[in-house]
C-alpha cells in the first residue's frame, strides 16, 4: 500500500479508503447487511495496509455504523483510522449534536471518532448549523478536548463559492468532496480540491467511481478510447489513478461490494502516486469523460439521499435502468425488467411531485422532470 500526505496533519493516510456505504446487503433491502461478508471485506483490506474506515448515521438504513464497530474488533481497531459523519439534516437544536455523537460511539462502540465530519454540507444547512445556540465548530473543538473527536472535517455538495466560505470559515482539518473524472467542474470540482490543499487542509475523495457508474462494463464509444492508449488498464483503474496521479488528493475513498473488488482496489492503490500519468494519459481521461457525458441522461450517482420517498418511487433504481437502457441501446431489456421486476409503487410513474427528493438531492438533480421522462419512455 501507498500513503499520501494529509494537509498539516501528522499521519499518513492509505491512498484507499474503505468506504461503508455500499457494503453487500440481502433483497433490497440495504440496511439487511450480510455481516460475516462485510466483515471479511473490511478486515482484509485492513490486513492490505488501508487505514481509514469511512461510515456515517444513515448508511444502510443505519446499520452501517455498527457493523464497522463489529469489524475492527479483535485488534483491527488499533491499526485504523474512523470516520464518521454528524447527520446535519437532524440537528434542530443545540442539544442534538451531543445526542447524536453519543449514540454513534455506543454503535460504533468506541471511546472515541478520529476524523468527524458535519455531513452532506450546502449553504443551507450552514446556515442552520449558524443559527443554533452554539457554535458548532466550538462544540466540535470542546469534544475534541474531552477526547471524543480527533480531526474536525466536513463533507460538502453545493457550489464552488459555498465551498470556499465554509473553507475560510473555521479552521479545519480536513475536508471530502465529490470529485472524479465526470465531476472536474462539478459542486467543488478541481478548483475546489486545489483551493483546500493550498489551505494545507486535507483532501478526501467521494464518488471516485460515479456510484459505481465508471466501473461498468463500458459503451463501445467508451470502451474506443481505453482500446486506443497503449495502458491496458481496466475502467475502474483508469478512474483511480486519474485521481491518485494528483498530488493534492489525500485519499480516495472506494464503497466496495465485494472482496474481489477489495483486492484489485488495493493492488491499484500499491501502484499508484503523485504524477503518475502522462499527458497523453490525461487527455485520454478527458475524451472519455467528453463521450459519457454525451450518452447519459442523468447524473445520478445512486446515493439514495433521495430515499425514502413518501410515495414509494425506487428514484436511483428508476434512473440506473434509464441510463442503462440509452447507453447500451438496450430499451427491450430494461423494458422487461421494468415491466416484470419493478413494483407499481416503486415506478417512476408514481411519483406525485412532491419534491422532497430535489431538496436532499446532493446532485441538485431535477428529479421529478426525469421521472416523468422515465415514465413516459417504459411506459
Amino acid at each position: 500500500m501507498n500513503y499520501r500526505n494529509f494537509g498539516e496533519i501528522d499521519w499518513k493516510p492509505s491512498a484507499l479508503g474503505f468506504g461503508a456505504m455500499r457494503l453487500p446487503y440481502r433483497g433490497e433491502d440495504r440496511g439487511e447487511i450480510k455481516e460475516e461478508e462485510s466483515i471479511e471485506m473490511i478486515r482484509a483490506s485492513v490486513e492490505k495496509g488501508v487505514n481509514y474506515i469511512d461510515t456515517a448515521w444513515p448508511y444502510h438504513d443505519g446499520e452501517s455504523e455498527e457493523l464497522v464497530g463489529k469489524a475492527l474488533k479483535d485488534g483491527f481497531r488499533e491499526k485504523v483510522k474512523v470516520a464518521t459523519k454528524l447527520p446535519s439534516w437532524e440537528i434542530e437544536d443545540s442539544e442534538d449534536p451531543d445526542k447524536y455523537l453519543e449514540q454513534q460511539l455506543d454503535r460504533l462502540d468506541m471511546d472515541k471518532i478520529d476524523f468527524y465530519l458535519l455531513h452532506g454540507l450546502n449553504e443551507k444547512r450552514w446556515e442552520e448549523y449558524m443559527a443554533l445556540d452554539i457554535d458548532i465548530f466550538d462544540w466540535m473543538k470542546e469534544k475534541r478536548e474531552e477526547g471524543k473527536i480527533d480531526y474536525l472535517g466536513f463533507s460538502f455538495h453545493d457550489d464552488l463559492e459555498t465551498f470556499k466560505d465554509i473553507i475560510d470559515s473555521c479552521d479545519w482539518d480536513f475536508c471530502q468532496i465529490q470529485y472524479n473524472y465526470l465531476d472536474q467542474r462539478f459542486q467543488a470540482g478541481k478548483e475546489g480540491l486545489k483551493y483546500a490543499h493550498s489551505k494545507d487542509i486535507g483532501v478526501i475523495i467521494m464518488e471516485p467511481l460515479r456510484g459505481g457508474k465508471l466501473a461498468k462494463e463500458p459503451p463501445a464509444l467508451i470502451k474506443e478510447v481505453w482500446e486506443q492508449s497503449d495502458r491496458e488498464w481496466t475502467p475502474v483503474e483508469w478512474a483511480l489513478k486519474w485521481l491518485w496521479d494528483q498530488p493534492e488528493v489525500s485519499l480516495v475513498l472506494s464503497g466496495m461490494s465485494d472482496l474481489e473488488q477489495v483486492m484489485e482496489n488495493v493492488r491499484y492503490a500499491s501502484e499508484s502516486k503523485p504524477n503518475m500519468l502522462s499527458e497523453m494519459d490525461r487527455k485520454t481521461v478527458d475524451k472519455a469523460a467528453r463521450r459519457y457525458k454525451e450518452l447519459s441522461p442523468v447524473d445520478c450517482t445512486g446515493c439514495d439521499y433521495c430515499l425514502p420517498c413518501p410515495n414509494g418511487v425506487s428514484i436511483s433504481r428508476n434512473f440506473r435502468m434509464y441510463n442503462q437502457a440509452k447507453i447500451y441501446e438496450e430499451y427491450e431489456k430494461y423494458k422487461n425488467m421494468w415491466d416484470e421486476k419493478m413494483k407499481d409503487e416503486s415506478k417512476a410513474t408514481n411519483c406525485v411531485e412532491c419534491k422532497e427528493c430535489e431538496e436532499a438531492c446532493p446532485q441538485n438533480l431535477q428529479i421529478t422532470t426525469f421521472l416523468k421522462e422515465i415514465g413516459e419512455y417504459f411506459e
